[in-house]
């Protein structure tokens, strides 16, 4: 050790900058063998940042959701005084924030959309399995609104609606509460329409087995049915391996019925190989119940999970899936 009065370079042999420093901090700090106690800090730190970085990750989601929102502000007092004379004020910032998400999509997962063929020239119904989050869908209509200007909306939980700051992003993009008038009469104009049964307690506690979790809900199917529109059957490979969540844990199920809120912590944002499948259409058949159908959407969505998605997911490989040049048909 070197005395008080002295510098770090001083004396026959110069101490490191880790060395000094160490050395100032248990000067400062009074702690005899302090350099143990960093030691053993940096052992804790090694060891806790992968587990650190699973839980963060998911957060870039977060950034991108408020970065889309921040566009659309700036889009809208640029050109805000356009709205007089122009029937598609939006178009513009559709057109940047769907750009940032396929962006996003392209680089991190590889996201690929197949079967985009399927989806009807005027209205329909799209109907898919609802992954940790629905980032899938986000990546969905990214694409669809790049490749085809055109715009589908979504039916999103209540809670979305209260989310600061996401009001401009959901009026934008058309995200609607759900009522089936309202899902009837933007079907009749020839809108399109995505809806996840499952919502998010498919979200939150379905797992790698991709187990589609609907409960009695048909009412998709009576819309679909009042509308006279087909139904859309959509599934993205490997959704569940990108992000996961702990709601295999009994506790956390009973909260959420309790509360329904989704308080479930999430983990993940791996860049796992991500690909959305459009199933084929179910058409309008009048003489068909809201029950016939619904059974008959599950089984072909079941049928397109079976066929796309290797049971149980496993992360591992659906990274190993970004280095196919090419999907592998079944």
């Amino acid at each position: 050790m070197i005395g008080g009065n002295e510098s770090c370079t001083a004396g026959p042999i110069p101490m490191s900058y880790l060395t000094c420093l160490t050395y100032v901090l248990g000067e400062w700090t009074g702690v005899e063998h302090i350099e143990d106690y960093l030691s053993y800090a940096v052992y804790l730190l090694w060891v806790l940042f992968p587990l650190a970085v699973v839980f963060l990750l998911p957060g870039v989601l977060v950034i991108l959701f408020y970065t889309s929102i921040l566009l659309l502000h700036i889009y809208k007092r640029k050109n805000e005084l356009k709205e007089a004379y122009s029937n598609d004020f939006w178009d513009g910032a559709k057109q940047m924030v769907a750009t940032l998400w396929d962006g996003h999509g392209r680089i991190w997962h590889g996201y690929e959309l197949h079967g985009a063929e399927n989806i009807p020239e005027g209205p329909g119904l799209i109907v898919f399995y609802h992954g940790a989050t629905p980032v899938d869908y986000v990546y969905f209509m990214a694409r669809l609104f790049i490749q085809r200007k055109r715009s589908c909306h979504v039916v999103a939980d209540h809670f979305v609606f209260r989310l600061p700051g996401f009001k401009i992003l959901l009026d934008v993009h058309g995200v609607m509460h759900g009522p089936k008038e309202e899902c009837v009469n933007a079907l009749k104009k020839g809108s399109l329409i995505a809806i996840a049964p499952g919502g998010v307690r498919e979200a939150l506690f379905s797992d790698e087995m991709y187990t589609i979790i609907w409960g009695n809900r048909k009412g998709f199917a009576q819309v679909a049915i009042d509308a006279k529109v087909p139904i859309i059957p959509m599934f993205t490979q490997n959704v569940r391996e990108g992000i996961r969540t702990l709601g295999g844990i009994k506790i956390l199920r009973s909260l959420y019925e309790r509360v329904r809120l989704p308080i479930v912590p999430l983990y993940g944002g791996f860049p796992v190989k991500l690909r959305t499948f459009i199933g084929e259409p179910i058409p309008y058949d009048p003489n068909v119940t809201a029950e016939e159908l619904t059974v008959k959407t599950k089984a072909a969505l079941q049928a397109l999970i079976e066929k796309h998605q290797k049971i149980p997911g496993n992360i591992f490989r659906a990274l190993m899936e970004r280095f196919q040049t090419q999907k592998k048909e079944d």
